[in-house]
């Protein structure tokens, strides 16, 4: 059906019912993206919200935007949930403070921290009209697994880690951005690079130098990829730019490329090729000139691009061009 939600996303918004109806629409919204939870109703009538949930393996990416309130998690809650899991909260706006057991963390815009869903909670929602937050719902085996012994984690603010702690907030931007974009095993794999992040930060003194140099390189990956697909419209596009922008050294850059059995060319070219393979059977640049749409694509060689597309494709542009209209037929 065109325009329908992909099937493992979900949205609620308060905006569809009566304002006297918005807060409890929210409360079993939640309930639904998370777990059970006990919000405390806000003042006065009307509750501006939105949620959507997003399915990444056996957990989801929530993001939430709401106004100023508490969410209580009790000892009723947790017996009516039926899977552990941990919240890696990305804070967007506002502030919230997370107390759990004798311990209290505040995350503000741009911090990442942990807490337990097995363990009663208070989330304090505040400083701003309009707060957000993303938040990565993640069974705790999947986090254990990766921990060297199962440890008795206490709220944290990760992304106060001095080695990793930015490359976890770096790495739950770039899945909560591209979600939806990326193959389900893609955003499955990113997730995973997430959790390693995580579990390092969380046992950092008794992980082998080896296994922490691989989560490292991981990341640095991900920054790598990231900032090639940023200015893959570039023309010239050159390894030292793209080094220069993630921060690391062009032999870095070809180390981490090699590591992955690709090049920093055959990388480039793959994806602008691919991107303008996408285009020329878009109906919607059907009028486009097949050459303006290859500059647009960073090429300055039209005989250099038809050759490598050809190589790429098994066949001219302007051929696979005509298949749409076979494909349509």
């Amino acid at each position: 059906m065109p325009g329908a939600e992909p099937e493992r996303q979900r949205s609620w918004n308060t905006a569809m019912v009566r304002p006297q109806e918005q807060f409890a629409y929210y409360r079993e919204a939640i309930c639904q993206a998370f777990m059970n939870l006990t919000p405390e109703p806000a003042r006065g009538v009307g509750f501006a919200a939105d949620v959507q949930s997003i399915d990444v393996a056996r957990g989801a990416i929530n993001r939430v935007t709401f106004p100023e309130h508490i969410v209580r998690r009790s000892r009723t809650d947790i017996a009516a949930s039926g899977q552990r899991c941990f919240y890696l909260n990305l804070k967007l706006a506002g502030r919230c403070t997370i107390q759990q057991d004798d311990c209290e963390v505040s995350l503000s815009a741009g911090q990442v921290g942990i807490f337990d869903s097995d363990r009663t909670f208070v989330l304090q929602h505040d400083r701003g009209p309009l707060l957000g937050v993303v938040s990565f719902r993640v069974p705790a085996d999947a986090l254990f697994s990766r921990l060297p012994t199962v440890l008795d984690i206490a709220p944290t603010r990760l992304s106060d880690d001095p080695f990793v702690g930015a490359l976890i907030v770096e790495t739950a931007r770039s899945l909560n951005a591209n979600a939806l974009r990326l193959a389900p095993d893609d955003a499955t794999a990113l997730l995973g690079v997430l959790l390693d992040l995580v579990a390092l930060s969380l046992s950092r003194g008794s992980r082998s130098e080896a296994h922490a140099t691989a989560s490292f390189s991981d990341a640095t990956t991900l920054a790598l990829r990231r900032a090639i697909h940023e200015r893959l419209r570039e023309p010239g596009l050159t390894v030292a730019t793209i080094a220069a922008t993630v921060g690391i050294s062009e032999r870095y850059v070809h180390k981490l490329l090699a590591r992955a059995g690709t090049s920093f060319s055959e990388l480039v070219m793959g994806r602008r090729l691919d991107g303008i393979a996408r285009d020329l059977r878009d109906p919607g640049c059907a009028g486009s000139d097949i050459g303006r749409i290859a500059f647009d694509w960073g090429f300055s060689d039209l005989s250099h691009f038809s050759r490598r597309f050809k190589q790429r494709f098994g066949m001219r542009p302007r051929d696979w061009r005509a298949e749409l209209t076979t494909i349509s037929g």
